[in-house]
């Protein structure tokens, strides 16, 4: 059985190296499909589920977390179909790297940032502070329409997020807290 995988697959996915750069090259698509699906889709048509992720949280879950079960199935069925069904074998290492991005957004997006999972990580590079302060722009905004910087590995600098967010008025962002007791 393994003969026949290896007798169907390209040479070059063939290898570890292939299908390594398959995996990395998978990660980095899908933060444009991240940002697409975020822009024109979270903050579209399918705002009555992300709506709850721009609202305080009262338990552990929200209505936004089903997006992580709806973008789960193409990895899921990718997987299956290269290991189990006989599929093209790159499509397990797309799989994997459609996974690996729900990982790294899970580790960014829901504990550094939103802290769902308790942690002491202070973040000292540039980038990190880069683009957790481009998200907490991005909640600036409690509203559909108005808000900035869709991406979560890529962001624009906070001072041209920021702009934006003027150049459009302001509607829709949160008012800044009152002094605390």
């Amino acid at each position: 059985m393994a003969r026949r995988y290896i007798a169907r697959m390209n040479p070059a996915i063939s290898s570890i190296f292939g299908g390594i750069l398959l995996f990395i090259a998978t990660i980095a698509f899908m933060e444009g499909v991240a940002y697409a699906a975020h822009r024109w889709v979270m903050h579209g048509p399918g705002w009555f589920l992300h709506r709850s992720h721009h609202e305080p949280r009262t338990g552990n879950w929200e209505l936004n977390d089903l997006y992580a079960v709806i973008f789960a199935v193409p990895s899921i069925v990718l997987l299956l179909g290269g290991v189990q069904l006989g599929w093209w074998p790159g499509f397990v290492w797309i799989g994997a790297g459609i996974a690996g991005y729900g990982a790294i957004y899970f580790g960014f997006h829901d504990v550094i940032v939103h802290r769902r999972v308790g942690h002491r990580y202070v973040p000292r590079s540039a980038y990190m502070k880069r683009i957790i302060q481009a998200h907490r722009l991005h909640h600036a905004v409690e509203t559909k329409d108005g808000t900035v910087s869709f991406g979560f590995l890529w962001a624009p600098a906070p001072e041209r997020l920021k702009a934006q967010l003027n150049a459009g008025g302001n509607a829709g962002v949160r008012a800044p807290a009152g002094p605390r007791s």
